[in-house]
């Protein structure tokens, strides 16, 4: 009867180590065939066939869709490329004598942090189709580890007001290391501090990001600050 225990019990801790989580490995896809726009990309892939590594690629597929500024429903990427293309060759047609540059569509992405819990992914999407700029702008991808979900700042913070409130207080301290003397008035076209749509993870803390436009003007560009783990572990529900 002991022997019998005994070989139940190396069967269980056998069993346990062949479902241990495996975490999600990447590499990195780029997009190689050629337009007549000036279209590149480099993004994340997460390597094998399992049920997590479709989902985390299905997100991050549909997050660099989203990021695109006109998408007209289509939900994949060769697709867009490929009106993207069109629409510039419709463009040249139509307008044959214009002295406008080559329209450009630059895709790339980052992982920037990845625990048991959460893969953070930064996505960053850069347009021009003429005109005095092009239009650019980040966003980060949370995912659940475990299941490759999209996850929302609700799932990942607690207390939210007092998290706010928190946050506020890492942006000013931001400032006062800047050089060109900016204060909070500066910022946010006269309304009160605002939470960005960007909050991830990075090996520093969390990372909160505003686009351009988002809080001030484009010349400003992108605005972003860290709050260290030591300060916001207590207001995160993973890490």
């Amino acid at each position: 009867m002991k022997r019998f225990f005994c070989f139940f019990v190396f069967l269980i801790h056998l069993n346990s180590c062949t479902t241990e989580f495996k975490p999600a490995t990447f590499n990195t896809v780029t997009i190689e065939k050629s337009f007549d726009a000036d279209i590149t990309g480099t993004y994340d892939n997460a390597k094998g066939k399992s049920e997590l590594s479709e989902a985390i690629n299905t997100s991050i597929k549909n997050a660099i869709i989203g990021t695109l500024s006109s998408i007209k429903n289509k939900t994949e990427l060769n697709t867009i490329l490929k009106e993207f293309n069109s629409e510039y060759l419709s463009f040249k047609k139509d307008f044959p004598d214009a002295s406008e540059p080559i329209w450009e569509l630059n895709i790339e992405t980052e992982l920037l942090y990845q625990s048991q819990d959460i893969i953070t992914i930064a996505i960053s999407v850069y347009e021009f189709k003429g005109g005095a700029h092009g239009n650019e702008k980040i966003k980060f991808l949370n995912l659940n580890a475990k299941s490759g979900q999209v996850l929302n700042q609700n799932d990942i913070v607690k207390k939210m007001d007092a998290f706010y409130t928190l946050a506020q207080k890492h942006f000013v301290k931001s400032l006062e290391v800047e050089e060109d003397n900016l204060t909070m008035e500066d910022f946010f076209f006269g309304k009160p501090f605002q939470l960005p749509e960007n909050i991830g993870f990075s090996d520093d803390g969390l990372v909160l990001l505003y686009n351009a436009y988002e809080i001030a003007s484009y010349n400003q560009g992108y605005t972003e600050f860290i709050i260290p783990f030591d300060d916001v572990e207590s207001y995160l529900k993973i890490n």
